[in-house]
């Protein structure tokens, strides 16, 4: 069955409120920070991993998750820091990256997205009846945009269309850290948005374009990663998500090529065995990739 643009956003957002278990969203986990490298560490809970920078001259925050663990993060950062929070940047408008943003707003100097991201945050909101529980980026831009922060810089760069039409890489220039949002599932199956912009063929090459901007020391944090393994990861891990990206374009380019629909092909899915270990299941990105393709 075909979706209609309202009834693919309605059923992302009932989805993504919770926990989105057709997407392999994880269930509630411990709370837990993590420090990465310098000071940029992680907090994992439920949703997106959040990324965080705090030093003595400012903190940055990357994306907020849910409402509730929300709280605990910010809790955590107060702890953790006796400054305000300088910035929160999301890494595009999913409510699992952006639902706790209404939570930090009060402790926020300034909410940072790429131009998108407000209409696209505003669209599925309205769709979903819940206007009253967002707080929109006041910052947004088209391409790159950096600031520093005492001796670290903060650069974000929006690569093309991939996850959706409005992610960003965002880099912590002196620990050398990327947060990548949800450009990286790390061993999972991920979803592509399509009536967000997303294109499968233009995350292939986002990912190579990535990784060609950063060395290979750069340490970077998945938006998602399969249950009991690392959010921060090393280059060869988006390298492979790449080549899972690319096996998903090709088996499906076959199948469309060969007049076979999207339910055909997803229910006779069949990647390579080297990605049989991801979790979850290849539908969405299937979908996604078909849609794309035919």
């Amino acid at each position: 069955m075909q979706l209609t643009r309202r009834d693919f956003i309605v059923t992302s957002s009932v989805l993504l409120g919770t926990a989105g278990r057709l997407f392999g969203q994880a269930p509630p986990a411990t709370p837990r920070f993590q420090t990465v490298r310098g000071n940029v560490g992680i907090f994992t809970a439920r949703g997106g991993t959040i990324g965080w920078l705090i030093t003595p001259d400012g903190v940055v925050i990357v994306d907020s998750q849910f409402a509730d663990t929300a709280a605990t993060a910010l809790a955590g950062v107060k702890e953790r820091s006796a400054r305000p929070i300088d910035l929160l940047i999301n890494s595009h408008h999913h409510g699992d990256h952006t639902g706790g943003n209404l939570v930090f707003r009060p402790a926020v100097g300034k909410i940072v997205a790429h131009s998108r991201v407000p209409g696209l945050m505003k669209t599925v909101a309205t769709a979903a009846k819940t206007e009253a529980n967002q707080a929109y980026p006041d910052t947004t831009f088209d391409q790159t945009w950096s600031v520093s922060i005492g001796s670290e810089t903060v650069a974000a760069r929006h690569y093309g269309p991939a996850h959706t039409g409005g992610d960003i890489a965002v880099t912590f220039q002196r620990a050398n850290v990327v947060h990548m949002g949800d450009l990286l599932s790390s061993i999972r199956h991920p979803r592509a948005d399509r009536p967000a912009g997303a294109s499968v063929k233009g995350w292939i090459t986002v990912m190579e374009a990535v990784t060609k901007d950063h060395d290979a020391d750069t340490l970077y944090i998945a938006g998602h990663a399969k249950v009991g393994t690392p959010e921060v990861v090393k280059r060869d891990t988006l390298l492979g998500f790449r080549d899972y990206l690319t096996a998903v374009v090709d088996y499906t380019q076959k199948g469309v090529s060969a007049g076979r629909s999207a339910d055909e092909l997803v229910k006779s899915a069949s990647l390579p065995a080297a990605f049989a270990s991801y979790e979850g299941s290849p539908e969405f990105v299937i979908r996604a990739a078909h849609d794309e393709l035919s």
